[in-house]
């Protein structure tokens, strides 16, 4: 695996996944992909962490068996909640990994997050535009 690619080394040869990476939105609401089956068999942290899967943004991009994997995981993340132990954490963590969990992991997998553009601010109410002032007074000249 190594390190993930860094943006501002340079590299001599091409890169060989050049152009094959996914932008995918940052629409945190967005519920994606299967409900969970039996979710009454899981307690509320398990549900939870299907649902923060269901509204990720690199859950835009899976395919069916990316949500079997999570489905799969499930008994896994509810035993872990039940009762913690580092080979559980460390076999979901591999999984979570391989579907881009982590910053990380999305480096790895060249799945870049589009951030959403932030709103044009515009001035309170009452508080004059200078640049038009400006104009008023020189044009006034």
């Amino acid at each position: 695996m190594g390190p993930p690619p860094s943006e501002h080394k340079r590299r001599r040869n091409a890169d060989t996944f050049e152009g094959q990476g996914v932008t995918v939105p940052a629409d945190g609401d967005a519920l994606r992909g299967p409900e969970l089956p039996h979710a009454a068999l899981y307690g509320p942290q398990t549900i939870a962490w299907y649902e923060t899967w269901r509204s990720s943004p690199q859950a835009a991009v899976f395919v069916p068996t990316d949500w079997q994997r999570l489905i799969m995981l499930e008994p896994l993340v509810e035993a872990y909640f039940m009762e913690p132990s580092t080979k559980l954490l460390a076999e979901i963590r591999l999984n979570e990994g391989l579907l881009g969990a982590t910053h990380a992991d999305r480096l790895r997998a060249r799945i870049k997050v589009e951030q959403p553009k932030p709103a044009p601010s515009t001035p309170p109410a009452g508080v004059a535009d200078l640049t038009s002032r400006r104009r008023r007074l020189t044009d006034a000249s």
